[in-house]
């Protein structure tokens, strides 16, 4: 078989971001989110909830997907890195988790109209959210092999960009081809292709199919290039020998202040990222009343700003380092933060808007493209500052703990939106404590080193 060069491998592994991406936009987001926000709030409000009541339960009942799922990763990711770094391949984890993510994805068309199928599609989607995660984790645990400390910022932020252009794509043909608004139209105007029932929502319950056979697709060249570097293969109890590696590790990360605070920073401020992306299209629908459409249009801005600041913000980060990269767009994302919970439809702040005012929606479509810009940003960044505090022995392990820190607290975000919501009865309440998670961060930050503790730990040895 003929070897694959250096570059291939790269753009094999770059394709698992554009692969994955509609994941992240059209299910969690933009499409899925919202459609089942919508159709959660109307079985509540037939059975006898007011609308306002309705609207904060069904941001209650998205919240508990994502708690439960983030719960399951935060504490599995460790030990399967750790398991795969003692086995020594990552692809058959891979595999598996896509398998996962298919169909966990592909199930979500059972969700009608009539809410039948709800509960199974919120665990539906719970799989299929695993299954993305842990492929992610995997897949970013070859990242270290693809170049030096100089590079890998660079390649995480084209890697990114890449991603959200796939977004970006995928977001445009679900809009124009399937996904209806209420008069049963395209973005564009026409019936929902296929021949799709728009009375019966096909237009938009095809997202999960079309995610999935998405991936499918856009996975080959992944599989087809990318090659993990042979290691020795290791006897005995692989199971055993990661839990003592892992707790090896675990014991030395108190030891290491630079990656314990960085964790924890992490740990806070991409939770508050999730949730910020998890209940921006829900926000749109029980506070803006925005259509499936609306938020299509605003998703699209928001992935554009995306895919151009993550390689924007890949530059910066092979000058500056990550370090600045992730400050800077904390603090653009608090800010957004604010605006979103100080706004309303019939205020600003705590001033009356006129009736009808689209200033709401002109607003929103602004902290849309901030949310995209610093959000494709802070990812690549942080996945750059992950390398400088790696084992480049144990990165599968590394990446795990990455995990961890970024699901550890992914309870709580959902958690406390959950509470907040049903406690106020008020959606945009709901979203702040957003605010405080992102605070935490970047509060932590201050004790990270800029170019991590990697050397000072593992020595200047670079991966193969």
């Amino acid at each position: 078989m003929a070897e694959i060069s250096a570059q291939k491998r790269i753009w094999g592994w770059i394709a698992f971001d554009w692969a994955t991406q509609p994941f992240y936009t059209l299910l969690l987001t933009f499409i899925f989110g919202p459609y089942f926000a919508a159709i959660a709030t109307q079985a509540l409000m037939d059975g006898g909830l007011t609308e306002q009541v309705a609207d904060a339960r069904a941001q209650s009942m998205w919240s508990l997907g994502q708690t439960v799922s983030g719960l399951f990763i935060a504490f599995s990711a460790p030990l399967l890195g750790a398991v795969a770094d003692s086995a020594g391949k990552k692809m058959p984890w891979i595999i598996a988790f896509s398998v996962m993510y298919v169909g966990g994805a592909w199930a979500l068309w059972s969700l009608t109209p009539d809410g039948g199928g709800l509960w199974f599609a919120l665990i539906a989607f719970g799989i299929a959210f695993v299954g993305a995660e842990f492929a992610l984790i995997f897949t970013n645990a070859i990242l270290p092999s693809l170049g030096d400390d100089a590079e890998v910022g660079h390649l995480s932020g084209k890697g990114a960009s890449i991603g959200y252009w796939g977004g970006v794509a995928s977001l445009i043909i679900m809009l124009t081809l399937f996904a209806e608004n209420d008069t049963g139209k395209t973005l564009i105007g026409m019936d929902p292709l296929l021949g799709f029932d728009a009375s019966e929502r096909e237009g938009t319950r095809f997202v999960g199919p079309f995610v999935a056979i998405w991936y499918l697709i856009f996975m080959i060249p992944f599989f087809l290039w990318v090659r993990e570097t042979p290691k020795p293969r290791v006897e005995g109890d692989k199971i055993r020998d990661a839990l003592r590696q892992l707790g090896k590790t675990l014991r030395n990360i108190l030891k290491r202040r630079s990656l314990a605070a960085y964790l924890l920073s992490s740990m806070f401020y991409r939770d508050a990222l999730n949730a910020l992306y998890g209940f921006g299209g829900v926000y749109a629908t029980l506070v803006l009343d925005w259509s499936i459409i609306m938020i299509g249009v605003f998703g699209i801005v928001g992935a554009i700003t995306a895919a151009v600041s993550a390689y924007v913000g890949g530059l910066f980060d092979r000058t500056f380092g990550p370090k600045p990269v992730i400050i800077t767009t904390i603090l653009i994302l608090i800010i957004v933060c604010v605006v979103i919970v100080g706004m309303s439809r019939e205020m600003l702040f705590g001033v009356p808007l006129a009736q009808g005012s689209s200033l709401p929606d002109i607003i929103f479509y602004v902290c849309g493209a901030a949310i995209g810009g610093a959000g494709g940003a802070l990812y690549a960044a942080s996945r750059s500052m992950m390398v400088r505090h790696a084992n480049p022995d144990r990165p599968t392990e590394a990446f795990g703990l990455f995990a961890l820190s970024g699901k550890a607290t992914a309870f709580l975000a959902p958690a406390l939106i959950g509470i907040v919501s049903y406690l106020t009865n008020s959606p945009r309440i709901g979203v702040s404590p957003i605010i405080l998670l992102f605070l935490i961060g970047l509060f932590l930050l201050r004790w990270v080193e800029p170019e991590g503790d990697r050397k000072t730990w593992f020595g200047s040895q670079q991966p193969s």
